[in-house]
């Protein structure tokens, strides 16, 4: 088991905070929603900057002049947004993470449920969608948990999978399930043989105000790799909660580090997804998730200090 400290030594400075509306309406049968919503991801893919949406079938890709949509496949009854108003909710894939692999973005399903057991590649601007039931299953039978995955990142020759840890009272806690690369990819290429059970390290995170921390996306910089945590005070991964607060921490062989993250105005938010800047060592981008489909996600551009 793995704890993280808080060290005052490590801090988040934003720079910058940026809705998310979408620069141009669609046509109603896109079934697009006018803004970014429920940001659950974000990647630098192709030099530019992708968001995923956990509640709406679509790509953002964000330019410094406006903001674009990538469409992916329609979901139950053709539909590409998915909210309690609609009564579908438990419909969507639940992409909560995603990543630049070469010329591919891929982003991975929840596993939460079994719908969700989903892996979207997307390559050239058209997404591919890869039934991963089998491949969920052993990652749920070698957590012996419920499953919740958020977060995803590669390191060196492995794919790290990052469990948030958030299902209900049988689950084991934030985790990191760390799977081959190769044997993965060639899976997903249709190669017949499952990927080896992935290795298991387990983390505790902390908590705020009673709630505990748990992954909600990561990138690896090197050896080293940089998480987000959020804390939120829900029954289990299918219901939102409210949220106690935020932390960015980072990975260093043994060592876990965090550091507090919240808004320009102080008050509590929810990290969703982290990428690192290229052209700025020591810079990112953040996105946070309102929990309200009627309001755009937040981008911010940070500079973590203290590394």
């Amino acid at each position: 088991m793995r704890r993280a400290q808080l060290d005052p030594g490590l801090g988040v400075r934003i720079l910058a905070s940026r809705a998310l509306p979408y620069s141009s309406d669609a046509p109603a049968h896109d079934d697009r929603p006018a803004h970014v919503r429920a940001a659950s991801g974000i990647a630098v893919h192709g030099g530019r900057l992708v968001v995923v949406q956990d509640d709406a079938s679509f790509l953002a890709v964000v330019a410094s002049d406006g903001v674009s949509a990538i469409k992916l496949p329609r979901g139950i009854d053709g539909r590409r947004r998915f909210e309690v108003a609609l009564g579908n909710k438990l419909d969507k894939l639940d992409l909560e993470s995603c990543l630049a692999i070469d010329d591919e973005l891929w982003a991975f399903g929840s596993g939460s449920l079994p719908i969700r057991e989903k892996i979207c590649r997307v390559r050239h601007g058209v997404a591919r969608v890869r039934d991963a039931e089998p491949l969920y299953r052993r990652l749920r039978e070698t957590l012996a948990s419920p499953l919740n995955i958020e977060g995803a990142a590669r390191v060196g020759h492995e794919l790290w999978l990052f469990h948030r840890g958030n299902t209900g009272p049988t689950d084991v806690g934030p985790a990191v399930l760390r799977l081959a690369f190769d044997p993965l990819r060639a899976w997903l290429d249709a190669s017949d043989r499952l990927p080896d059970a992935p290795r298991v390290d387990g983390y505790d995170l902390g908590e705020i105000d009673g709630a505990r921390l748990g992954f909600t996306d990561a990138i690896a910089d090197g050896d080293r790799v940089f998480y987000l945590a959020c804390a939120e005070l829900s029954a289990d991964a299918v219901q939102d909660g409210r949220v106690a607060g935020s932390q960015l921490g980072v990975i260093e062989r043994d060592r876990v580090r965090a550091t507090p993250l919240a808004g320009l105005d102080g008050l509590p938010v929810k990290a969703e997804g982290i990428a690192l800047d290229p052209a700025r060592p020591g810079h990112a981008w953040i996105v946070l998730d309102p929990d309200d489909p009627a309001e755009p996600a937040t981008l911010l551009d940070i500079e973590i200090t203290g590394l």
